[in-house]
């Protein structure tokens, strides 16, 4: 079978077993990289069979060369191991040559994150006013940015203070508690900003509803604006809510449940804490 076949067969795969859609197009855009990659490197397409170990560390060696960051690197470990695993699965080949490659360690790096003085800088130079509720709703809730652009009206639960999340990631779904700030802003959103015609909360005139891309764009504009000395983004407001509800004195697997982590461990990487704090902390003994 040809490589790329087994990529459309491994995709069609993934969604039987209800991996999300964002999950399935991060694969198939990997797996195509790889597939392409082989192609140049062996000049004509490839049959998996014909797929060596040495293609595999080759590859990941030009990622390396390339500059890739080591946790993108190790993602790309993660899924040819999770491609061969369906194709032994499958019968396609009779060995799983990903699990021979030596895992990519990943360099941990300190997670930017907004003080709420720093957000609320950060929302006055939103000026769009339906992203600048998007931003407001990930940094009062902590979700992902791919979670919140996929609300639907019922998803909210306005009367009630819960936001029902419909998970992008981990197929599992949430609740989440809205404060009293932010559901007096999707109040006013409802009644006075939400014009377009959509089953989405969240949605532009123009198109029905909004983008990752978009919200990251106008986030990065406005902390440019303001002079932010921070990598901001979507995902930083997620950390933002963690660590924010961390320093107030929220416990970590409150917090954990908040996030969606069926990991603490992933969780505890979400929290920044400085180290003046952290000697505070060992000085109470």
């Amino acid at each position: 079978m040809l490589l790329s076949q087994g990529i459309r067969e491994f995709s069609k795969y993934m969604k039987l077993i209800d991996r999300s859609e964002q999950t399935i197009i991060g694969y198939e855009k990997e797996l195509i990289y790889f597939d392409n990659f082989l192609s140049v490197k062996h000049n004509c397409p490839m049959y998996i069979k014909d797929i060596e170990l040495e293609d595999i560390e080759d590859y990941l060696l030009d990622q390396k060369e390339r500059g890739i960051a080591t946790a993108s690197r190790s993602r790309s470990v993660y899924i040819l191991r999770s491609f061969y695993k369906y194709c032994v699965k499958k019968d396609i080949v009779k060995k799983n040559i990903a699990n021979l490659v030596e895992p990519v360690k990943v360099k941990q790096k300190e997670r930017d994150f907004l003080t709420e003085e720093e957000f609320e800088a950060l929302i006055e130079a939103i000026r769009q006013p339906v992203i600048k509720t998007v931003v407001q709703t990930m940094f009062y809730t902590g979700g992902r940015v791919s979670e919140i652009v996929n609300l639907k009206l019922e998803d909210m639960d306005l009367g009630n203070k819960v936001m029902h999340i419909i998970e992008g990631k981990g197929g599992k779904d949430r609740d989440i508690p809205i404060n009293d700030k932010l559901c007096n802003i999707l109040q006013n959103y409802l009644e006075n900003i939400r014009e377009a015609d959509s089953n989405r909360f969240f949605a532009l005139e123009s198109t029905g509803k909004v983008s990752s891309s978009y919200i990251n764009r106008l986030i990065k504009e406005a902390a440019d604006e303001i002079g932010l000395e921070k990598e901001v983004s979507a995902h930083v407001l997620r950390h933002s809510f963690g660590t924010n509800l961390l320093e107030k004195g929220a416990s970590v697997v409150s917090i954990q449940k908040l996030l969606g982590h069926a990991n603490l461990a992933v969780t505890t990487r979400y929290l920044h804490q400085d180290m003046n704090k952290l000697s505070d902390t060992v000085n109470l003994l």
